[in-house]
């Protein structure tokens, strides 16, 4: 039995206002691909199919692609639903596309029923959440931990029950010994979210969603990752997807790794070192995230960072080396207003004070606020007059 693990692929997300679904298309293009040559006889996907509970059309008609030529493949697809799913819309037809041989699962009352795959039982567990399942469950307490341990014992008595060879489960959790990235959701504060991996013991593999970082948690409890970076904190991912055999006594996992429409780049340093450096050539065609270290914020800090490195897309500031004199704000009666704002302008930007060209904008402002006030306080007076005249 030959399983593909994937996860996470958040089809129709956005990555700082760019749409990823055109380098989705060309993973999931890839993942079919390698369905074909690996003779794939199942694909687990993991949870978060979707960005969003409500996916836009486009993003519907990828999924609707993708799985009709899985299906073509001849491979059979597990599918459970994660927390950005909408368990509701993507579990739609789950009943009709089960005689295709795509496996939908989304609900609670589906936990502990298997997916049968040759001597191998496969049970997919949505995301579980703990207000919502912990009763349906049976579960002792109200933590993730609780509801994967409930969810749990009804895959075991189910497996004990078939007797099958191989038991595989499916679940979209924060497990523990698992590294996260800036880009998961939270699906809980104070630790309640996370569940230990020995919750899993026993299983021939658990393939996990959930962490976008592909990890090996435990001896047979897997994260896939997700097949497209969508944070810079995975920036040094290698996205991809899990090849798993269970012919042996052990599972043998075997990566592969994803094509990557546009490489992901983190520069940090001063902006003329920066512009002029060669070691960072390869970022000139990576989506960058770049933090200038100098010690007063240059002058067009993006347009220039833009010409040597075209897609960047955040631009941080850490200035480094200089103090920078703190003055109060609070005594400023006796200081003219245009000064007040040109000392505050200098502050925000790290020390650089006002030109001659700011400080007469500047200036403009304020006599533009001032007269504006002056007259403000004229028609308020004339109105005043009005209704005092009217009354009389």
């Amino acid at each position: 039995m030959r399983l593909l693990h994937t996860s996470d692929w958040h089809l129709g997300r956005s990555f700082h206002g760019v749409g990823l679904l055109g380098a989705q298309a060309a993973v999931l293009d890839h993942l079919v691909g390698v369905v074909r040559s690996e003779a794939v006889d199942a694909v687990l996907v993991s949870g978060d199919v979707y960005d969003r509970a409500l996916p836009s059309p486009d993003t519907v008609a990828l999924l609707s692609e993708t799985l009709e030529r899985l299906v073509d493949t001849g491979t059979a697809v597990v599918v459970s639903s994660g927390n950005h799913d909408s368990a509701t819309r993507l579990g739609f037809a789950s009943g009709l596309l089960e005689r295709a041989g795509v496996h939908v699962r989304t609900a609670v009352h589906d936990v502990g029923r298997p997916v049968l795959l040759g001597d191998a039982a496969v049970y997919p567990l949505p995301y579980l959440e703990p207000a919502l399942v912990a009763d349906p469950l049976g579960a002792t307490g109200r933590t993730h931990a609780d509801v994967l341990r409930a969810a749990m014992d009804r895959v075991r008595a189910d497996a004990a029950g078939r007797g099958v060879a191989r038991t595989v489960v499916m679940a979209h959790a924060f497990v523990g010994g698992g590294f996260p990235s800036e880009s998961e959701r939270d699906i809980a504060v104070g630790g309640v979210a996370l569940a230990p991996p020995e919750i899993f013991d026993g299983v021939d593999y658990a393939a996990l969603g959930h962490l976008h970082g592909r990890q090996r948690v435990a001896d047979r409890v897997r994260y896939s990752g997700s097949p497209v970076a969508m944070s810079f904190g995975e920036w040094q991912h290698r996205k991809g997807a899990l090849v798993v055999d269970l012919a042996g006594a052990e599972p043998a996992v075997t990566e592969v790794d994803a094509p990557v429409e546009r490489p992901l780049a983190v520069l940090r340093g001063d902006l003329e070192d920066l512009l002029a450096d060669p070691r960072h050539t390869e970022a000139e065609g990576a989506w960058c995230q770049v933090t200038l270290t100098d010690p007063v914020r240059p002058l067009g800090a993006m347009e220039r960072v833009r010409r040597r490195f075209p897609h960047t897309l955040e631009l941080r500031f850490d200035p480094q080396g200089a103090a920078v004199a703190l003055r109060s704000y609070a005594p400023v009666t006796e200081r003219a207003d245009v000064d007040v704002c040109c000392d505050f302008l200098g502050h925000v930007r790290g020390g650089r004070a006002a030109s001659e060209q700011e400080r007469a904008l500047l200036q403009e402002a304020v006599e533009a606020a001032r007269v504006g006030r002056a007259v403000a306080e004229d028609e308020g007076v004339a109105r005043a007059a009005s209704r005092s005249s009217g009354a009389a």
